[in-house]
């Protein structure tokens, strides 16, 4: 059975009209009751860590990945209680250089400031269960710079990551949905055993693991378009 991954971004209200991007934000009541029909729907909610065995086609059964891109603040003040209270896990791909920080690669484009998690945030968000990702170290478009670069963008942040939590960092997810065969090849060599990318779809077994296609949530999706995004291609 193909199987759904869920792309968000934030959890929080959507900044004013207008504002670049603002479909990435979706409103803290209409994701919960996205995760609420999920489970009602017979779907266990699974990070990219737990969600494996059934990508590698070893368990079957009705789950669908759950994926956060960029480590945001208000993902662990609004999504990680609903998670937790339906007993959910989830990935939240974090940019190791702006823990403690905020979206400064969203500056030139003029997205709204919004603060990622600290290191104590993160810390929280993996002993709740949940999973830690890597999303390179400062949210680089890794097609866009020379080789040696986008090669210390993808290990060092495995590194980093894993020397503050103090356990393996495997999950990988590419800034801007940005991949070519070399960059797919040094994600490889990095040690990671998922990665995912903005290519829409659902993944399957026959899938390429550091290659794997989400479904993103937008700010207008409610409920039902999100059960209709994990139950067709």
């Amino acid at each position: 059975m193909p199987i759904p991954i869920l792309m968000y971004h934030q959890i929080d209200k959507p900044a004013g009209r207008g504002s670049p991007f603002r479909y990435l934000t979706v409103d803290p009541a209409n994701f919960h009751r996205q995760m609420k029909w999920l489970k009602r729907m017979g779907y266990a909610g699974l990070s990219m860590r737990d969600l494996q065995p059934y990508l590698a086609g070893q368990k079957t059964g009705k789950v669908v990945g759950i994926t956060f891109d960029d480590g945001f603040r208000n993902v662990m003040t609004h999504a990680l209680p609903v998670l937790d209270a339906l007993g959910f896990t989830a990935t939240n791909y974090f940019v190791s250089r702006q823990i403690g920080g905020s979206n400064i690669w969203d500056a030139d484009v003029g997205v709204p400031h919004s603060p990622c998690m600290s290191r104590a945030e993160m810390l929280e968000w993996a002993a709740s269960g949940h999973e830690v990702g890597a999303h390179t170290l400062d949210h680089v478009h890794l097609t866009e710079v020379g080789p040696d670069e986008a090669r210390r963008q993808i290990a060092d942040v495995r590194r980093e990551l894993e020397d503050m939590l103090g356990s393996a960092v495997d999950a990988f997810c590419y800034p801007y949905g940005d991949f070519s065969r070399e960059i797919r090849q040094m994600v490889e060599e990095a040690g990671y055993t998922t990665a995912t990318t903005t290519q829409r779809g659902r993944a399957t077994p026959q899938h390429d693991m550091l290659l794997l296609p989400r479904k993103i949530v937008r700010r207008t999706d409610g409920w039902l378009n999100v059960l209709r995004k994990s139950v067709t291609g």
